[in-house]
């Protein structure tokens, strides 16, 4: 174990040569997964990270280095490594931590890592087992069951001394479908910031089905026609739109370069009237909540669009020296090893105004896209290209055929403007996000979403 006055030292030689602020991250991280294959167990892992973060600023530099060795002694060379590049001054830097306790919002009933693995595998086989007997043309399905107990304590030389440990749990099947050799897959992943409580509500034969359902509509589908279409985008996992095409965009990581499409906006309207969006990283037991970032500040609801105008962005404490703007509970990375950054947490469009009955309704043609799978962005400019995993054609304002690769084509400031109805069924989808720190849990959500005119991708 690391102690407060080894931490004081090393923040002090991190400090020797005159940076103006410098910070340790202490990471002891416990990741256990299960994988089933065609109903057995075909991979069971234990990973153990442990390791140490140095970082020393001086202005808007930045230097760190990392190591595994928690000795006093390594701490220190490692500091020395970071002091001698940021500057080469020669102060005495005397450091006094103040221990600091935050509310933790996020009760954990089962920790996942004290269960028994036979009580993973029964999770699994009842999953694996529901999507098998779905239909006679699923003829494989991957179950995988991944628990992560994840321990940080932050130390700065602004006397911060303070610690988090993160839980989270998380179920995924995917499922494939055959017919005449051809394969069309399904998936479903539903996880929390919980131990092994998360299946008091989430049931693994659902998991299972839907990851079956899935793979049987795709393979029913005919191929989506391409062309510009009025597209509904249902709520949950449909959110990772304005997650990939705007919410990038919103962080300081690209606004603080002048990379992003959303510098220098602020209080100016870049979305319809309609669309209010929120990073909320302080919902109980949500998959991308955190009680403190990986700065030690506490995690903040930020209201990032209110009815259209910009009002703030996601800032960590190097990009807001950059920006001349204060952090706000947005710094995030993967490990030790990576810098923190600015990223998000629970990122989702709020409820709006309009009834879901009336979004379809009011399609003459268009598409329906129930799920949405993964893409790429581009956040300088926004463009974006994201596949629909599940996607029928409206006409005449019902729901009919369903349609197979579809992909949704266009820009994140035009998509924003061009929601014209937000529902009121707002939910949330969870995955990970992956930026210049790393791969990081987040929820993305929304309700029911019109974009009156968009390009979609098909034949």
């Amino acid at each position: 174990m690391i102690t407060r006055t080894q931490l004081a030292q090393t923040l002090s030689c991190a400090m020797s040569t005159g940076a103006d602020f410098a910070e340790v991250f202490v990471e002891y991280t416990r990741a256990n997964s299960i994988v089933m294959r065609r109903g057995k167990v075909d991979e069971i892992s234990d990973t153990t990270i442990a390791g140490v973060g140095i970082r020393a600023l001086l202005g808007t530099r930045s230097v760190s280095a990392s190591t595994t060795d928690t000795s006093l002694s390594g701490l220190l060379a490692c500091a020395r490594s970071v002091a001698d590049v940021i500057c080469d001054s020669k102060v005495e830097a005397n450091i006094h931590l103040i221990e600091r306790i935050y509310p933790d919002v996020h009760p954990i009933k089962i920790v996942p890592d004290t269960a028994h693995k036979e009580t993973k595998v029964d999770l699994l086989r009842e999953c694996s087992k529901a999507a098998m007997e779905y239909s006679s043309e699923i003829s494989q399905v991957t179950a995988s069951l991944l628990d992560v107990d994840h321990n940080i304590t932050i130390a700065n030389s602004d006397g911060l001394y303070t610690s988090d440990r993160q839980i989270r749990t998380r179920l995924a099947a995917s499922a494939i479908a055959s017919r005449d050799g051809e394969n069309q897959s399904g998936f479903d992943g539903p996880g929390r910031r919980m131990g092994l409580e998360m299946f008091d509500f989430i049931n693994p034969t659902d998991v299972g089905r839907e990851a079956a359902r899935m793979a049987m509509v795709n393979l029913n589908a005919s191929y989506c026609p391409a062309g510009k279409m009025t597209v509904a985008i249902e709520n949950g996992f449909g959110g990772v739109i304005f997650h990939e095409a705007c919410g990038h965009s919103l962080e300081a990581t690209s606004v603080a370069r002048n990379m992003s499409q959303m510098t220098g906006k602020l209080g100016q309207k870049i979305a319809n009237e309609k669309v209010t969006a929120i990073d909320d990283g302080t919902i109980p037991n949500a998959w991308g909540s955190i009680n403190i970032d990986d700065e030690g500040s506490p995690s903040q609801r930020k209201v990032l669009i209110e009815n259209g105008i910009l009002k703030c962005y996601m800032i960590d404490k190097l990009n807001g020296r950059r920006m001349g703007m204060e952090a706000n509970g947005s710094s995030r990375r993967q490990s030790y090893e990576y810098d923190p950054t600015s990223r998000m947490t629970n990122t989702f469009i709020e409820n709006g105004p309009d009834k879901n009955e009336d979004i379809i309704s009011s399609i003459e043609y268009g598409l329906y896209a129930k799920k949405m799978g993964g893409g790429s962005v581009n956040p300088i400019d926004g463009s974006f290209n994201f596949a629909v995993s599940e996607g029928y054609i409206i006409r005449e304002g019902k729901i009919c055929e369903a349609v197979r690769g579809a992909s949704l084509i266009g820009k994140g400031s035009e998509i924003l403007m061009d929601i014209d109805m937000v529902g009121q069924n707002l939910a949330r989808g969870q995955g990970m996000c992956g930026s210049s720190s790393g791969s990081i849990p987040t929820d993305v959500g929304q309700p029911l979403i019109r974009v009156k005119q968009i390009t979609v991708g098909g034949r």
